[in-house]
């Protein structure tokens, strides 16, 4: 059984699949996937997030403000109410992105901060978007003790280096379709050097859909092109990257409750 640790089920264009929420998650469990972690990106979005997947016992939420979402301000007094809610997994996604709005370092910087404090607070992982900027990623979360709450580095695409730093702070690092690109060689060698006990899969659907299904609107039924790829390069049995990548989730995320 194979688990989607990063999804946004409320952002997908069910339109464009043809299908509607149910059969979006009925789909994916006919597809081995056990459990989905539908994630916020905007406080000002978490109620209806969590609204629209509240039925579904195999998906659980996050809560937080995507570095490329938040006002000038992140409601540091709202994110800590919502984060501390019982169904409420883990804090973000947060974190910090220079690479398309490197004008806002110092908003995403403090916004950061208050995720990493929060978290600390209320004991749930970190969920961390980093991109085009490693050195203040990893300084804020050292600065901050992120290691106390612990989480993940989604969507990894930077270097062995970087993953290296964050696995030393007790960070697991998630894989997404990305590394199923022609042009992605680099971060497939990345991939074969990263410890398996600390390895996650995901969609972050409805982007990033993997091969061959690039081009569709991704959907979490696609994790299991995920899994492929790594465990090619892994050389190891998808059955077997399935079953420790599983474990992993439910390490990290020890608020959730295991679903068959």
């Amino acid at each position: 059984m194979f688990v989607d640790s990063h999804c946004h089920l409320d952002r997908l264009e069910l339109d464009k699949l043809g299908l509607t929420l149910p059969q979006v998650i009925a789909q994916a469990k006919a597809n081995q996937i056990q459990h989905m972690l539908c994630v916020c990106v905007s406080l000002a979005e978490f109620e209806q997030m969590a609204q629209s997947v509240a039925s579904f016992s195999n998906v659980s939420i996050s809560c937080g403000e995507h570095p490329l979402h938040q006002q000038d301000n992140v409601d540091v007094a709202l994110l800590l109410e919502k984060c501390s809610l019982q169904q409420v997994v883990a804090v973000g996604e947060t974190g910090l992105d220079y690479f398309y709005a490197p004008e806002a370092k110092l908003n995403q910087q403090a916004a950061f901060v208050s995720h990493i404090q929060v978290a600390n607070q209320v004991k749930k992982p970190l969920i961390i978007h980093t991109r085009d900027a490693r050195s203040d990623t990893l300084a804020l979360m050292r600065s901050h003790q992120a290691e106390n709450c612990g989480g993940v580095l989604h969507c990894f695409t930077e270097s062995i280096e970087m993953a290296k730093a964050a696995l030393d702070l007790g960070f697991y690092i998630s894989i997404s379709g990305i590394m199923t690109f022609r042009n992605a060689a680099e971060l497939r060698d990345v991939v074969k050097k990263l410890p398996l006990d600390r390895l996650l899969i995901e969609t972050d659907s409805p982007y990033l859909a993997p091969v061959p299904f690039r081009g569709k609107t991704n959907q979490p039924a696609y994790v299991t092109a995920v899994a492929d790829a790594i465990a090619e390069v892994k050389g190891i049995s998808v059955d077997k990257l399935a079953e420790v990548t599983t474990a992993n989730f439910y390490n990290l995320f020890s608020h959730i409750k295991k679903t068959n």
